[in-house]
């Protein structure tokens, strides 16, 4: 089998039910590692060609954990090949990672926040924007917001339910919406058309990723380093400034 021919017939259909984030899987693959090694069969593919393609990716100037994601997803996809008997020995087994300093966070001050909001109520991308004001204003993850279905919210007691499937901790969470959030909630039109909250509508589907967007947006507003992770660390400065317990956030 070719690698791409693994990973399409074999490995997505493995991985679906029992991996959240087997979207990312896919992009991933989609768009680098299945132009540099997709065409060679399983057996082609040299620990050297692994690295090189791990060099590749830093040169483009991708963070380091980036670049790490690539090459944990080829090692995990060869380890199955491996399990099932197509495949002897893994080439990515031994392929050094880079290290990856995840401690960097970035808080916005009053002046930057306030950019920030400008670009998120007025840009002409709404559904991202409002991802993006969700995220601000109720400080949950990324994929627990682009999982959230309309049946995981109470618009009366004002509550939004992370089921333990989507929950990084495998456990249900509820999460209190305040008014900024459920502002955010009034200005969707899914409600009653789809069961999810946000709706890429040139797809139909739930969004897998905005980075793009995001990256545009965030350029616009002076902040090009902000995450959307960082969303969730600047929500959990606005509790502890209000004078909430860190026991509370």
């Amino acid at each position: 089998l070719s690698f791409t021919e693994f990973f399409v017939d074999h490995y997505l259909p493995y991985v679906k039910p029992r991996k959240r984030s087997w979207a990312r899987d896919e992009e991933l693959f989609r768009l680098r590692i299945q132009d540099v090694l997709g065409h060679k069969r399983l057996d082609q593919i040299t620990r050297q060609q692994i690295q090189s393609f791990h060099t590749a990716l830093i040169a483009e100037g991708l963070a380091p954990a980036t670049c790490n994601h690539h090459i944990k997803l080829i090692k995990h996809s060869f380890n199955l090949a491996i399990d099932w008997d197509m495949l002897d020995t893994n080439p990515a087994a031994r392929v050094p990672l880079l290290h990856e300093d995840n401690k960097v966070e970035h808080y916005m001050n009053d002046v930057e926040l306030e950019r920030l909001l400008d670009v998120l109520r007025t840009d002409d991308n709404r559904p991202v924007c409002l991802i993006a004001m969700f995220l601000l204003s109720s400080g949950c993850r990324f994929n627990e917001v682009l999982s959230a279905k309309w049946t995981d919210v109470d618009m009366e007691k004002r509550v939004f339910v992370v089921r333990a499937s989507n929950s990084k901790s495998k456990r249900l969470r509820s999460v209190p919406l305040n008014d900024s959030a459920i502002d955010v909630l009034n200005k969707l039109d899914t409600a009653g058309k789809f069961e999810h909250l946000f709706i890429n509508r040139l797809t139909g589907k739930p969004y897998t990723t905005v980075t793009k967007v995001w990256q545009r947006l965030r350029t616009k507003a002076g902040l090009p380093h902000l995450r959307l992770h960082d969303l969730r660390h600047q929500y959990a400065s606005f509790l502890v400034n209000g004078g909430r317990t860190l026991y509370e956030v």
